[in-house]
């Protein structure tokens, strides 16, 4: 099927836009990893109209994909963690072409994982694993139990991918599997979640009483990079917080962490007068106990 593609790459490769080629094959009675497709061209360019732009073909009873990437859209799905597939196919895909060493430095850099790196996906992931089990418990304690599973779920998600991170590893499509190796004991609450025949309110009541535990054992390094970039300055606004480049990657789920961490004491609430009386502005500083 390489040999077959070789026009279509060849052509675009020659472009000095082109950064990168990467091929990835279809693993005997796998789909996951091409989306269904025999094969996966991916290509890296310096610049495109749109972030991303796709192209499929057919050969005989064969399918491939051509996906062209524009490189900052690359760094953002890398920096977020937000598209495993392409983390993969980067990881995995055999190199055709390599303008400068572009694709070998980025691997290097993906197997080497920088601890700075770690911290902001950590953070990222325990942001979405508060407010996905927040979510839960609010549905528990109402008594629609189907929706609080399903956020359970998600949240039980995200703490294996904060856990696999915390390891030094990339998550992958097979996230369980990874987790199974590296903590038994967060694979183990997952599959009593889903195999266990007792009734479903009494599964997600075990469940929350455990994961008090996970996400107790997990906070201070699930929000290690909040709380050093909140120690830079003696006060933060919810605003401030939001708007800091730095805390982009899990902004949108920072005002929910940021209520989880008073109430844990690892946030204090800094109240300023307003001109109204009585009411008052809500700033945010890191807690003298964790200083």
């Amino acid at each position: 099927m390489k040999d077959i593609l070789r026009p279509i790459y060849q052509e675009r490769a020659s472009q000095s836009n082109t950064l990168a080629v990467l091929y990835i094959e279809k693993k005997q009675n796998e789909d996951v990893l091409t989306n269904s497709f025999d094969a996966v061209l991916l290509m890296i360019v310096k610049e495109l109209e749109s972030p991303i732009h796709i192209k499929h073909y057919k050969y005989e009873n064969k399918k491939a994909v051509l996906y062209v990437v524009r490189e900052n859209q690359l760094k953002e799905w890398l920096h977020l963690g937000s598209n495993i597939k392409i983390m993969e196919w980067i990881t995995q895909g055999v190199i055709l072409f390599d303008r400068n060493e572009y694709i070998t430095n980025l691997k290097n850099e993906l197997r080497d994982f920088p601890m700075e790196e770690r911290k902001v996906k950590m953070n990222a992931e325990f942001a979405k694993l508060i407010q996905r089990y927040m979510r839960g418990k609010y549905f528990f304690d109402s008594q629609q139990y189907v929706d609080a599973y399903s956020h359970v779920v998600h949240a039980l998600h995200h703490l294996a991918r904060l856990s696999i991170i915390e390891h030094g590893f990339h998550p992958e499509t097979t996230v369980w599997n990874q987790v199974k190796q590296m903590e038994p004991a967060i694979f183990k609450l997952y599959e009593e979640l889903i195999n266990s025949h007792e009734t479903l309110e009494k599964r997600l009541e075990l469940l929350f009483l455990a994961s008090e535990f996970f996400i107790h054992s997990k906070t201070c390094i699930g929000t290690q990079h909040l709380l050093e970039t909140m120690s830079m300055k003696d006060e933060w606004t919810i605003n401030d917080l939001i708007s800091d480049s730095a805390l982009q990657s899990y902004s949108i789920d920072l005002m929910g962490l940021v209520e989880y961490l008073i109430e844990k004491k690892y946030i204090e609430e800094v109240v300023v007068p307003t001109k109204g009386p009585d009411i008052f502005h809500r700033h945010y500083r890191v807690h003298k106990k964790t200083q």
